[in-house]
């Protein structure tokens, strides 16, 4: 998935994508250890696909509690 899919995605669908990245790389690492993984490389991929979506919902985050602030010192 493009950095500019996600920036584009709510809150919510970030969580949901989190959830499916995460369960992905589970299935990644099982089958490294049972050495059915052609491309480790992959387990690499998904742990910065996974950083990305960490990242972007911090953001989300900061942002929306940014605006709260300027709402009460206005």
């Amino acid at each position: 998935m493009d950095i500019k899919e996600l920036k584009n995605k709510s809150a919510s669908e970030l969580h949901k994508a989190l959830a499916e990245k995460r369960e992905k790389l589970r299935e990644l690492r099982f089958k490294d250890a049972a050495k059915q993984l052609k491309n480790i490389r992959e387990v690499r991929v998904m742990r910065k696909e996974i950083s990305r979506v960490l990242t972007l919902l911090n953001q989300k985050r900061n942002s929306e509690s940014d605006q709260k602030d300027i709402k009460v010192i206005n």
